[in-house]
């Protein structure tokens, strides 16, 4: 017999999502899953570790609670060395935890669009992690999600919970491996944050130029939870459409939104994050950070204030360093309630030519002073990056050509 929600999944499989180019899924196929099990993620050969480790992975598990690494539709590795905190592949977990059904596809919905239809019909895999009640993890959850494989559809789907008053951090790197120029990732990912619990994520893109991405991520907050989401994506990439939303359900929750992403020539990002806020006391901040160098930026961004008493504030700004760019900021605000404190700044341009003439005044060449003022924009986006990722974040923007055309 036919479930609701895969009558509901069937019936999406051509609904087009709200935004972004519409992707023909039938144009890619399905990724293998039956690579190969890796007993370490140093086993692997070393330019996938190198593009591993440009996503802010660390192949060698130093320093992390625990590992998982998806090669097209394979779960590859996975490993916990840390305490505190489950991590198992979603198939596994759902084999595991009975109760864990009563999550799965709860906060994104299947027939939201194509994507997320396709990606409940295939019954994706990706991971589980749960961080334990009152568990103060140290140490980073990393995963890792690659493309292996030419002209593949990658299907993930992740589940996320912070028991109540439980803290840890996840670094998510996305990527492609050597040699694959076209793909497809659809991604899932459910998150669910119990009373006073916190949770640090932060998703590093480093896909290839002709590489679609459509992750969808919804967050449902509890009481007294504290949220901050980062997002970097500087490196070339045919089109990426996302738009997480948190869901602030709980009284005095915090959430943060970190975005920083460099579109060039031939990109198209339609980037957003969004912040709904239900319950009295909670407090919301969005800020956008973007560049083209050549592609198209469409910066979005929505608070939604639906109790008294809550501040809100989005940012989005945006720099031009090419002719053929194009910047777009669409901010948006919606009070429903009287008693809200809501705001909102966006501004595009070009880099001021007294900035970058006042630098070289200082000794600094031309290309090193626009390099300067590039990063001390971006610097601004990215604050609240955990310290080992600054590294790889560094030596990314040092090699993204800044100079324009």
């Amino acid at each position: 017999m036919v479930s609701n929600e895969e009558k509901r999944a069937r019936d999406a499989l051509k609904k087009e999502a709200k935004f972004g180019e519409d992707i023909d899924l039938d144009a890619y196929h399905e990724g293998r899953r039956d690579i190969a099990e890796v007993e370490s993620m140093e086993d692997l050969p070393e330019d996938t570790r190198t593009t591993m480790l440009d996503s802010g992975i660390t192949p060698s598990g130093k320093g992390r609670s625990g590992n998982f690494l998806l090669m097209d539709n394979s779960v590859v590795h996975s490993a916990i060395m840390g305490e505190g905190v489950e991590l198992m592949p979603l198939r596994q977990a759902l084999k595991v935890h009975d109760w864990l059904k009563d999550y799965v596809w709860k906060a994104v919905q299947p027939d939201t669009d194509k994507y997320t239809a396709e990606t409940y019909l295939q019954k994706a895999d990706g991971y589980f992690i749960r961080a334990l009640p009152g568990a103060k993890v140290k140490m980073p959850v990393q995963t890792c999600l690659l493309l292996k494989n030419r002209n593949t559809k990658q299907y993930v789907h992740n589940v996320l919970i912070a028991e109540e008053g439980s803290e840890f951090e996840v670094v998510t790197g996305c990527a492609t491996t050597k040699g694959v120029e076209k793909g497809l990732h659809l991604g899932i990912s459910e998150f669910f944050m119990k009373k006073n619990s916190k949770l640090t994520f932060t998703m590093v893109h480093n896909w290839s130029e002709f590489i679609g991405v459509r992750p969808r991520t919804s967050v449902i907050m509890d009481e007294g939870t504290t949220y901050i989401n980062n997002y970097v994506a500087l490196k070339p990439v045919k089109t990426i459409q996302t738009y997480p939303t948190a869901h602030m359900n709980g009284p005095n929750g915090v959430c943060r939104f970190n975005t920083v992403a460099v579109a060039h020539p031939g990109g198209v990002l339609d980037l957003g994050s969004r912040a709904i806020l239900n319950a009295p006391g909670c407090k919301a901040e969005l800020i956008s950070r973007t560049i083209t160098t050549g592609g198209t930026v469409i910066a979005r961004g929505q608070l939604i204030g639906n109790s008294p008493g809550i501040k809100a504030h989005l940012e989005c700004k945006g720099l031009i360093l090419s002719d053929k760019g194009v910047q777009i900021a669409i901010p948006e605000l919606e009070a429903r309630v009287p008693d809200v404190e809501m705001t909102h700044e966006a501004a595009v341009g070009k880099i001021a030519q007294d900035q970058v003439e006042y630098l070289m005044s200082r000794g600094l060449t031309e290309e090193e002073a626009v390099g300067m003022i590039v990063r001390g924009f971006l610097d601004v986006g990215i604050r609240g990056i955990p310290d080992h990722l600054k590294a790889e974040i560094e030596k990314t923007l040092k090699e993204t050509d800044v100079r324009g055309s």
